[in-house]
């Protein structure tokens, strides 16, 4: 079966490597969150999904396999293995007004956006008048490393420890509220280009070839013409990830980033990959989606919040496969 640009086969239970073994009800809670945002094919299970919150492993086993057909999904030229790798929710500290150690701003999305597809580029908004008068008090807060900012914009939200003016603090989210349309391109890929050997771990070899380069790090930046605006957000529950691409909070461990031509947004997806940073054989949802995150078994694991999250995210680079669990 062609799910837009994937390919399902029909597979049975057995089939999924490590069903049966994976705690069901640390998954639920995800499983649960997309029936906010459900698909048309969700909807009507969702009721029954939000009963079976308390139920036991088995009774949530048992309904997934008597309401849900597993799929595996193929590339559609037929290959099964894909690429996977890790995101997560960055904390920096910002202040509320600019300062001389704190000169990088984040920028809600400039009026008229919508009707200007793309934007100016990266390079064009450090350079270009028009482009700086257009962002200018469009300043939601300000960061001390420029790398930090470009690591923002590559995870699409994260917490800020804000400074406000008057010098109280609190934490706050920024969440993605737009691109300039331009095509993202993988500063990775560009430092591997200019002869770099070690670009991991994210960002801290970057910052260690910034500081030793502080001269290119415009050219760096600019490599990734793609600009991501945010806006300001209240933290309610802090155990809980940003919104991703369906409109509800994505889990640690539990969520993941998809192309939605391949698995659309709200799917509960059987996640297998062994690797040097992760084993995983586990139940996950759909629920984001990223620029980079193209093709039918690209998929983005979302590893949760913080330092250690973002030490685990920068290490996951491995081959994966996976089912989709549709509706019989």
């Amino acid at each position: 079966m062609r799910a837009g640009s994937s390919c399902w086969a029909p597979a049975q239970w057995s089939d999924l490597p490590g069903w049966g073994q994976d705690p069901l009800a640390q998954a639920w809670p995800a499983l649960v969150r997309s029936c906010q945002r459900p698909s048309p094919a969700f909807a009507a299970l969702c009721p029954q999904m939000r009963q079976l919150a308390l139920a036991s492993a088995q009774q949530q086993s048992q309904w997934l396999m008597d309401t849900l057909k597993p799929y595996r999904v193929l590339d559609l030229e037929g290959r099964a293995q894909g690429l996977l790798t890790g995101y997560f929710e960055p904390i920096l500290p910002a202040r509320r007004l600019p300062a001389a150690d704190h000169p990088v701003p984040l920028y809600r999305p400039p009026a008229g956006l919508a009707e200007r597809t793309p934007w100016f580029s990266r390079r064009e908004i450090d350079t270009l008048p028009q482009a700086m008068q257009a962002l200018r008090g469009r300043e939601i807060a300000w960061l001390s490393d420029p790398i930090d900012a470009l690591l923002l914009h590559i995870q699409g939200s994260g917490r800020l420890e804000l400074t406000e003016a008057d010098g109280s603090s609190r934490q706050v989210r920024v969440a993605f509220a737009g691109t300039n349309g331009q095509p993202y391109r993988s500063v990775n890929q560009w430092l591997l280009e200019q002869g770099v050997q070690r670009i991991a771990p994210w960002p801290q070899a970057t910052k260690a070839w910034a500081a030793q380069n502080p001269q290119r790090v415009p050219e760096l930046l600019w490599s990734n013409p793609r600009y991501v605006f945010f806006r300001e957000e209240p933290i309610g529950d802090p155990a809980e990830g940003p919104r991703g691409a369906l409109g509800v909070p994505l889990s640690a461990g539990r969520s993941i980033a998809v192309d939605p031509s391949s698995i659309a947004h709200g799917t509960p997806v059987w996640l297998v990959s062994q690797g040097p940073a992760v084993q995983l054989a586990r139940l996950v949802a759909a629920q984001d989606s990223g620029a980079a995150i193209v093709g039918a078994l690209r998929i983005d694991y979302f590893t949760g919040t913080g330092a250690q999250a973002g030490e685990l995210a920068s290490r996951i680079r491995q081959p994966l496969q996976a089912w989709v669990l549709w509706p019989r």
